[in-house]
């Protein structure tokens, strides 16, 4: 029995080994294409290290559109829009799982129910709506549309479940109210929660294509998105310089991941239970 459970393990092992490399590879080749000549990218077979680094697909990206805007926008609309969602996810969460007030779990499940509306049933009559609070070719738009997150509550809530209530009857005792303990004593003992929000919630707002396209106009309000697909439909498809492009918008992502990564693997690893 012993030597099947380590067979089993050693297969599992392979197995995993196997799946990442397959989902790495697009991104190899991504990183290695930006550094390519246009005839180089779709060379069969595939050459993974270029012979020449060829910077130039950069300096393209950088000179034919303002991509330097572009990431400025992105990162302000992106960053806003994530501490938003977790200041309003974390205190709605902390409502729905300490606070005691009549319907509470009602409310909550009708809350939940929002997540079954599909985007594209609310995309119109949300557009009339910021158009007639000429909020049109705005950031504020994506800000305000961003701001609430059902999942977010839902994902926080089930994260502050698992923290004793005896906590919150002790601070009470100290003369701890509402506002304290949700300051003091449940945000800081959320950090896996909210570092999962943080993580989903810019990795969605980052990537996002649909709301920019819909809300904004000028080109000095565009995001990254928007930039490169305009640089696709203006330049011809220039891959290297698309790959080049898309490398420097996914450090920022990358970056977020590595700080968050060690709360994530707690909360799966201990189910967001602190002791």
């Amino acid at each position: 029995m012993k030597k099947k459970t380590e067979a089993g393990k050693i297969i599992l092992f392979l197995v995993c080994c196997l799946v990442a490399i397959i989902m790495v590879i697009p991104f190899i080749w991504m990183l290695s294409a930006s550094f390519k000549l246009k005839n180089e990218i779709f060379s069969v077979p595939i050459r993974w290290i270029p012979e020449v680094f060829h910077a130039d697909n950069y300096e393209t990206i950088m000179q034919k559109i303002n991509f330097p805007r572009y990431f400025f926008n992105t990162a302000k609309v992106t960053i806003i829009i994530t501490l938003l969602q977790l200041l309003t996810c974390s205190m709605a969460a902390y409502a729905f799982s300490k606070l005691r007030f009549p319907g509470r779990d009602t409310i909550f499940l009708a809350y939940l129910g929002t997540m079954m509306v599909p985007w594209h049933a609310i995309m119109i009559p949300q557009f009339i709506v910021i158009q007639k609070l000429h909020l049109y070719d705005n950031h504020l738009s994506l800000i305000l549309t961003g701001a609430f997150s059902a999942f977010g509550v839902f994902v926080l809530r089930q994260n502050m479940l698992s923290i004793p209530d005896s906590l919150n009857e002790a601070a009470k005792i100290d003369g701890c109210g509402p506002v304290g303990i949700y300051w003091r004593i449940i945000l800081p003992l959320t950090k896996t929660g909210l570092a999962t929000l943080t993580v989903l919630t810019f990795n969605n707002v980052w990537n996002d294509y649909m709301g920019p396209m819909i809300y904004l106009d000028k080109d000095t309000n565009r995001t990254i998105q928007l930039g490169l697909a305009t640089f696709k439909r203006q330049f011809d498809t220039d891959y290297g310089a698309i790959m080049a492009g898309t490398v420097i918008s996914l450090i920022p992502v990358v970056i977020i991941y590595i700080v968050a990564q060690k709360y994530i693997v707690d909360g799966i690893a201990y189910s967001g239970v602190k002791g």
